[in-house]
């Protein structure tokens, strides 16, 4: 019956998707999206962290937080399916990650550490490949979108010609238009002004009302209120 409930939830997700351009995600508000079962991370012979439990529920946004070298960014790649933990596993939508990999690509939007971004392209360009390789519904207007961001006048100036703070507002464009129910953010503030900074913590917060979920990373405090906030402090380890 969990099976069959399961699938039943993909095909509407995957049809809701193709009928209407407002999001509509695979599990409801409240019920947990992504889970992990006492997560062990060992790099160049030291021990990360280690049987470590995760969960993240829809409208919520998990904190990872810890002093540089702790593990942080460790976790959010094998939170994100793109490194194996030593120990431990992944859940996501109640099944084994390993058994839905598919559906979980199609529900994750990842922005690294990095830029991620093209740097030969212009903003609009890279907008444009961002928007066809989600297979967002909606349509994006680059100039609307990327004034709303502060780049009003380098939409066609290649990305190479930016500033950090810049390059940094491309790549999180795509949060705009991805219609991805769980966002994972590594240092999503670093090299922002602190409108920039305020604008984006305003969007965290209506992704989250329609039921979206967040796990991030800053060293720069949250300045608004997450009434769904769960902050994991990792520690560092000898």
């Amino acid at each position: 019956m969990t099976s069959l409930w399961y699938y039943a939830r993909t095909f509407l997700y995957c049809w809701q998707r193709h009928v209407n351009t407002t999001a509509f995600y695979p599990v409801a508000k409240g019920d947990v999206l992504l889970s992990a079962q006492q997560l062990s991370c060992i790099r160049q012979e030291r021990v990360l962290f280690e049987q470590l439990d995760v969960s993240v529920s829809a409208g919520q946004l998990v904190q990872i937080a810890g002093k540089n070298g702790a593990g942080k960014s460790s976790l959010l790649r094998i939170l994100a399916a793109l490194a194996e933990p030593d120990e431990g596993q992944l859940s996501f939508c109640g099944r084994p990650l390993s058994a839905v990999k598919a559906d979980f690509a199609a529900s994750l939007c990842f922005i690294g550490h990095h830029s991620g971004i093209h740097e030969q392209l212009t903003a609009r360009e890279n907008i444009r490949f961002w928007h066809a390789a989600t297979e967002a519904v909606a349509a994006v207007d680059e100039y609307d979108l990327l004034g709303k961001l502060g780049l009003a006048g380098l939409e066609d100036v290649p990305c190479r010609m930016l500033s950090a703070g810049q390059q940094r507002r491309v790549s999180l464009a795509r949060l705009w238009f991805s219609q991805r129910q769980l966002w994972i953010l590594d240092e999503p503030f670093t090299a922002l002004d602190q409108s920039a900074i305020a604008m984006l913590q305003q969007h965290f917060s209506q992704h989250l009302a329609l039921g979206g979920a967040i796990v991030l990373t800053t060293h720069q405090p949250l300045t608004m209120t997450f009434a769904e906030l769960q902050t994991v402090e990792l520690m560092y380890r000898w």
